[in-house]
């Protein structure tokens, strides 16, 4: 079949990206599912800074790529050994596909799991094929198995999870990535008990949904930390009690002054310094999480001495740590419930043609999350 898709074929191009344009937005033909796949109608498809950190060249992928990872959509057809999944199915996207054999899914860390890294490095679904070809009938690889920046696509079935059909696919789609990774943060990597203190460094999508989770979890101070007056305001609403302005104040020494650290610190950003601020921000006994990507040659350094004598943990946290098909349905019904304000994240709906310059606002911090919702 034909769909229309948002392809990029260099990283690296020049800001902005409205001028550059690096994702080309085209006709491709996207071939049949296979044995175990599944062919899904886009619903909702959000902008992350995981997509972002691709295009700018910072977490490098094979080229060219139709791109996106976080999504919803409506499944169309189901191939072949696929009994769990129907059409008509509303569903949310897992950005790992999980083989459910490997030893950690085997152990319960699915986020890990092994054939599902090395489907998502090589460019594959699970089965090692690709399915999208342009008009020259050049071979174009799969974004972290999802490719949601696209009409339709064709995705392994372990990469997708039922939801309830209710929620509206546009809000659906933020619970494959920014739910899922900073709720996830909270809950499964950090495990934030009632009563403690917390600070989130970065404040994009997945900072944010680290501050409701922190608040669903029962945290009695939390601190929102950004460079933006707006994102700051926005944390309070979704459940930060204290923001601080990193460009006019130094976040560790207020937090410091204010209650001599916290208990777990997050950092969202993808940057070593952030991370090492967000460490010092810890107090005695206390847990820095990391969950933004970094690029791959940067490196952080702390006081060795730290880690013993002040019983300190650093640990990172992918996908949030989450088993997506028990952790979706729960963060879906915490939302349902009122705990996690997932509709404030949504800044606002594009048309797949306005991705590039919607990447431009991303890029900027002048929007959250933006989702493209395909409609006809």
């Amino acid at each position: 079949m034909k769909t229309n898709a948002a392809v990029l074929y260099d990283m690296q191009q020049p800001t902005p990206y409205a001028e550059s344009k690096p994702l080309v937005v085209e006709e491709v033909t996207l071939s049949n599912p296979g044995l175990g796949e599944v062919l899904v109608e886009m619903a909702g498809a959000g902008l992350c800074h995981s997509d972002l950190s691709v295009i700018d060249g910072s977490r490098p992928r094979v080229m060219p790529m139709v791109m996106g990872h976080e999504a919803s959509g409506i499944v169309r057809e189901v191939g072949q050994g696929v009994h769990d999944l129907k059409p008509d199915d509303h569903v949310v996207f897992s950005f790992v596909p999980l083989c459910g054999h490997c030893i950690p899914c085997a152990t319960g860390r699915p986020a890990l799991c092994e054939p599902g890294a090395q489907a998502n490095l090589a460019g594959t679904l699970l089965s090692g094929q690709r399915h999208f070809q342009n008009q020259s009938e050049l071979e174009l690889n799969h974004h972290l198995g999802v490719s949601a920046f696209s009409e339709y696509t064709v995705v392994a079935q372990e990469s997708l999870i039922k939801i309830d059909s209710q929620l509206p696919l546009s809000t659906a789609a933020l619970f494959g990535c920014a739910v899922m990774t900073g709720v996830g943060a909270v809950v499964n990597t950090a495990r934030v008990e009632p009563g403690s203190s917390v600070a989130v460094f970065g404040l994009g999508g997945v900072g944010l949904s680290t501050i409701m989770g922190a608040r669903a979890a029962g945290a009695e101070t939390i601190f929102a930390i950004d460079l933006l007056p707006d994102k700051l305001d926005l944390a309070q609403k979704v459940g930060a009690t204290h923001s601080i302005n990193a460009r006019e104040e130094d976040p560790v020494t207020k937090i410091k002054d204010m209650q001599n650290g916290v208990d777990y610190s997050f950092e969202s950003v993808g940057n070593e310094q952030v991370l090492q601020q967000a460490y010092a921000a810890t107090k005695r006994g206390g847990t820095t999480i990391t969950i933004g990507l970094p690029h791959p040659n940067k490196m952080f350094s702390v006081p060795a001495v730290s880690l013993v004598a002040e019983e300190r943990t650093i640990k990172g946290s992918y996908m949030g740590s989450a088993v997506p098909r028990r952790d979706l349905p729960r963060f879906i019904a915490m939302y349902q419930a009122g705990l996690l304000p997932v509709d404030l994240l949504l800044s606002r709906t594009i048309q797949l043609d306005e991705i590039n310059e919607a990447f431009d606002d991303l890029a900027t911090g002048a929007a959250v999350r933006q989702v493209v919702t395909f409609e006809k």
